[in-house]
C-alpha cells in the first residue's frame, strides 16, 4: 500500500471518528452543539469525502490531499474562532456558522446530525480538562499537516541525478 493510500485511510478514519465522537457526545452524554460545532461536523464530512475520493480514484489522490490540507486549515480556523470569540458569546444567532447551517438546509434535512441546539456559550464544554473545540482544532491541524506532508513527500526533490560513466 502506498504512503498516500495509508495517509488517506488514516485521515478518513480520524474524520469519521471525530464525527462519531461528536454524535456520541450529543446523543449519549447530552452535550448539545452550537452552530460552530455543527459547522465543524460539516468540515469533517468534507474531509472524509475527499479522503474517500482519493482512495477510490487513485488518480485523484494528490488533489484529494491538497483539498484535505485546505479544508483542514479551514476547520482549524473555525475552531480557533469558536474558542476565541464564539464561546464567549451568549448567542450564535446570525453568525456566519448559523447562516451556513440554516441557509444550507442541513439542519432541517438531518437534525440529528446538523441541528443546532445550544448557544456558543453553553456548548463550550471540557473533555479531560480541555475545551471540546480545542480538541477539534488539534485534530484539524493533524489532518491538514498529514495531508500536506504526504503531498510534499511525494514530490520530486527537483535535483537531477546524473550518472558518471567511466570509459
Amino acid at each position: 500500500m502506498s504512503l498516500e493510500k495509508n495517509v488517506l485511510t488514516a485521515i478518513a478514519f480520524l474524520a469519521l471518528s471525530a464525527l462519531g465522537a461528536a454524535l456520541v457526545s450529543q446523543h449519549v452524554f447530552d452535550m448539545q452543539p452550537c452552530a460552530w460545532c455543527v459547522l465543524q461536523r460539516v468540515i469533517y464530512i468534507v474531509i472524509l469525502m475527499f479522503a474517500l475520493i482519493g482512495l477510490i480514484m487513485p488518480a485523484l489522490m494528490k488533489p484529494a490531499l491538497g483539498f484535505i490540507t485546505l479544508t483542514g486549515a479551514t476547520g482549524a480556523g473555525v475552531a480557533v474562532y469558536q474558542v476565541t470569540v464564539a464561546s464567549n458569546s451568549l448567542s450564535c444567532d446570525l453568525t456566519l456558522a448559523d447562516r451556513i447551517i440554516s441557509g444550507s438546509g442541513l439542519d432541517a434535512a438531518a437534525p440529528w446530525l446538523f441541528g443546532v441546539y445550544a448557544s456558543c456559550f453553553d456548548a463550550a464544554v471540557d473533555l479531560l480538562g480541555v475545551e471540546y473545540a480545542i480538541w477539534s482544532l488539534i485534530l484539524f491541524v493533524v489532518l491538514a499537516l498529514a495531508a500536506l506532508m504526504t503531498l510534499v513527500a511525494g514530490r520530486p526533490s527537483g535535483r537531477r541525478q546524473t550518472s558518471i560513466s567511466s570509459s
